[in-house]
């Protein structure tokens, strides 16, 4: 699906390049030849994905606050990119409940700043072609459906992060119809989308309070791993597949413009949304360990019990399709993290997991080498 030469020498300009996706993605892009630009605050966690991979020698990198809006009008233009995607946010449920002023901050103002900073950028000249805001699944207005939301269905958010999200995509839409119409695209020569993604799991996740990586470090020091609701089920997705789908439909932009100038769902297929217990389950057994499980018995804040995305849009008009399913995405993860314990040099381990996917490689069998 990804075409390598489409992207050699391509300028992006990346927000979010120090988080635990950031990093693949530039990983990635500077693997097939792209010139990469990024803008985030420093790594929120160590380690980190950012510095093990040593991405400093390979991306021009701006450590900045998304809410400097003077900063960051002025770091994109300096760029001069042809490609803007936009990942820098709050990504967790638990800190919007402690912070949600911050939150709200990050994820709606970032996004207006962001945008802003594309304007100003053509406004002087600057020739971007393609921008895309990477939201999340949970920006749907979620009433517990047996199916998945497609990207016509309302968005919503109980919680300070999902909220901020719907509003991030409300505020993208804005922009889309107001500064970035697809039908006036020859007098302003971008084509903005979204991304809507679902769980993303992956090698090099220490973010707080997500489950793999919580359950990856009981098992390395043989705790007990408390679940805070067992039975909720989710998207589970290895974190090159929603990525690349931005790279697809970015590709894809290229080829038709305005015809993409959308939102877009990246999800797993529905056998893959599995509860939380099934995947602890699950990865407890590939790691070859008898961790005892439990139910939190004190949950913090709420959440929701089941949520799932409808991709066929993806599929249909961008050709686009899951490659790993759960267990191959475990597998992966089990993988990586067993190079690390072992000093493995992770630049390394994580390019040939690109290179693995690219190629269409079966996974190995982590259990049995």
């Amino acid at each position: 699906m990804i075409n390598a030469s489409f992207w050699k020498n391509k300028r992006v300009f990346l927000t979010g390049h120090t988080g635990f996706k950031g990093a693949w993605l530039s990983l990635w892009l500077t693997k097939m030849g792209a010139k990469v630009t990024g803008y985030a605050l420093a790594p929120s966690t160590h380690p980190n994905l950012y510095e093990l991979a040593r991405l400093d020698d390979l991306v021009d990198s701006y450590i900045a606050d998304i809410n400097d809006s003077e900063k960051l009008k002025n770091a994109l233009y300096d760029a001069n990119p042809e490609i803007v995607i936009h990942m820098a946010a709050q990504p967790l449920v638990g800190i919007s409940y402690k912070d949600p002023v911050m939150t709200f901050q990050t994820n709606v103002q970032g996004t207006v700043n962001l945008l802003e900073a594309v304007r100003y950028a053509i406004e002087r000249g600057r020739k971007i072609q393609a921008v895309v805001n990477v939201t999340t699944d949970k920006c749907y207005e979620n009433k517990e459906w047996l199916w998945g939301y497609r990207e016509i269905d309302p968005l919503g958010g109980k919680d300070p992060y999902s909220a901020s999200k719907a509003c991030s995509e409300l505020v993208t839409a804005a922009y889309r119809h107001s500064f970035f119409h697809p039908n006036q695209i020859n007098d302003h020569g971008v084509v903005l989308a979204s991304a809507r993604a679902g769980n993303v799991i992956g090698g090099g996740d220490w973010s707080q309070d997500r489950l793999i990586p919580q359950c990856l470090e009981a098992i390395v020091n043989q705790n007990e791993i408390k679940l805070r609701r067992p039975n909720a089920v989710r998207p589970w997705q290895h974190v090159l597949e929603p990525l690349s789908g931005y790279l697809l439909l970015i590709q894809k932009i290229y080829e038709g413009k305005e015809t993409y100038a959308d939102a877009w769902n990246f999800g797993p297929e529905y056998n893959d949304c599995r509860s939380v217990g099934e995947v602890v389950n699950q990865l407890i057994e590939m790691c070859g360990t008898d961790i005892k499980v439990e139910a939190f018995p004190d949950i913090p804040y709420q959440e929701s019990d089941l949520l799932m995305l409808d991709c066929s849009k993806a599929k249909s008009i961008l050709g686009w399709q899951p490659l790993w399913n759960l267990t191959n995405a475990l597998q992966y993860i089990v993988e990586w993290h067993m190079a690390y314990q072992k000093n493995e040099n992770m630049r390394d381990i994580t390019v040939e997991q690109i290179n693995q996917y690219m190629s269409g490689l079966a996974v190995r069998d982590v259990q049995n080498e």
